[in-house]
């Protein structure tokens, strides 16, 4: 079970419920791995639609990471997202949001 307070966000991946979250340090990866001026920049591409596929998986994974999980990127090209790209679009956005914000209600 996830924890929504401590930005926690739940992955099946490849049937297995996973937790996601993005902690201080998979963050300046991804700033550095993204090439994003900052992170607000990356915030900016999910509120536009601007993001790309990249911008998903490298969420996504450094969650995954941020969770415990110990893959690499690589270990995505033939893992399944429940959901699909749609689910994994959402869960990324979802992460976004949680890093930075408490949980509605909260």
């Amino acid at each position: 079970m996830v924890n929504p307070f401590a930005g926690e966000v739940a992955v099946v991946l490849d049937g297995a419920p996973r937790v996601a979250k993005l902690t201080l340090g998979t963050l300046a990866e991804l700033e550095a791995g993204l090439g994003a001026e900052s992170l607000l920049d990356l915030v900016r591409r999910f509120e536009t639609g601007a993001f790309s596929s990249r911008d998903v998986l490298a969420l996504i994974v450094a969650g995954l990471r941020g969770g415990g999980w110990e893959g690499r990127a690589e270990d995505m090209r033939c893992a399944e997202i429940e959901g699909g790209p749609v689910a994994a679009a959402r869960i990324a956005a979802e992460l976004l949001a949680r890093a930075f914000a408490p949980p509605a209600g909260g």
